[in-house]
């Protein structure tokens, strides 16, 4: 059975056509690996910021917690003011609370300092959460959109296989065994075009004998790389 360089020239095409549409379908999957890995990482974001921020609320606990605590101490000393039985006594308390006063003074400043990060660290939460609202929106908006492209694709695809099918009846049986090896494992590879006496799958420069044997009509497959090979127009 004779087939022209025309037929598989449209034999490649239609693999061709073929392989987009399937490069077309990944796409969906991947965008959605894609959107999965950045709702993953806004989330991981967001617990790492409420992680900060509830470390910060305990450091600034702990700090007021030591102020009250410090603040009854004075109380305390100060009662016994007026207990005191000696002028020593009395000023010894008298600097206890002055050195204590301090203290607590630079304590204060902490809480004030700890209470401004962790407003800082409440902006960072709302951010993050932001984030993963942002990621999760994205991610519903890319998979509703490649459901609708796949089902149009998959429509698509099936008739271009149903075409492959009808194209691949027309190879004679001799070379059916061959080419469906080598299409099963390149695809639209399977396939090349030869231009200038070049073979368009390895670009090596075919001898004028296969040349003279491509121009009689003769089925040949590139001993280099395994091609089919045809004819340009």
């Amino acid at each position: 059975m004779a087939v022209s360089a025309e037929a598989l020239r449209e034999l490649h095409r239609i693999h061709r056509q073929r392989a987009d549409l399937l490069d077309r379908l990944r796409q969906g999957p991947r965008q959605t690996e894609r959107c999965q890995i950045n709702v993953k990482r806004a989330q991981t974001s967001l617990g790492d910021a409420k992680a900060e921020l509830q470390k910060g609320r305990l450091g600034a606990d702990d700090k007021q917690l030591q102020l009250r605590d410090r603040e009854a101490k004075i109380d305390v000393l100060k009662s016994k003011l007026n207990a005191c039985t000696s002028n020593r006594e009395f000023q010894t308390l008298k600097e206890q609370i002055a050195a204590d006063g301090q203290a607590n003074c630079v304590l204060e400043d902490e809480i004030f300092e700890a209470l401004e990060r962790n407003d800082e660290l409440q902006l960072g939460v709302q951010s993050g959460k932001s984030g993963v609202e942002a990621a999760e929106s994205e991610k519903t908006e890319v998979g509703a959109r490649f459901a609708k492209q796949d089902e149009e694709l998959n429509a698509e695809l099936t008739r271009v296989e149903a075409e492959l099918t009808e194209a691949e009846q027309g190879l004679p049986a001799e070379i059916r065994e061959e080419y469906d090896r080598v299409a099963a494992a390149r695809g639209a590879d399977a396939l090349a075009a030869v231009e200038d006496q070049v073979c368009g799958g390895c670009f090596q420069q075919l001898t004028i004998q296969t040349q003279n044997e491509l121009l009689l009509g003769a089925l040949l497959f590139c001993k280099r790389c395994g091609c089919l090979m045809y004819l340009t127009e």
